[in-house]
């Protein structure tokens, strides 16, 4: 599985479209076997799901994300979790370990 999160000052982003990079993690039984940084191209609707798709991604987990985008997400067959907070690689071990509390998305729109 492929798990991008937005990252912002090395911690996850408040909102998944003004990052620094995404870093796209893979894991497989339950362990992070690697991980990478992807520059996001430009932000504009529906850009992201298709190029978080080309990169192979499964789930995103973000401190918030607007309604639009989580359905062009859905309709990518990316499923996303918002509310998610402090360090990246802490997030991954949550969620692959079935741990992960998000709490509230941080997203007005």
């Amino acid at each position: 599985m492929h798990i991008a999160i937005p990252v912002a000052g090395g911690e996850v982003s408040a909102h998944f479209g003004h990052c620094d990079a995404f870093r796209i993690f893979e894991t497989e039984d339950g362990a992070i076997r690697a991980q990478r940084d992807v520059t996001p191209p430009g932000h504009a609707p529906g850009v992201l799901p298709a190029f978080l798709k080309e990169q192979g991604v499964d789930v995103v987990l973000a401190g918030g994300m607007g309604g639009r985008a989580k359905g062009l997400f859905a309709e990518a067959g990316i499923q996303t979790v918002t509310g998610v907070t402090g360090e990246p690689q802490a997030a991954v071990r949550a969620f692959i370990e079935d741990r992960l509390e998000p709490g509230e998305d941080t997203c007005a729109h």
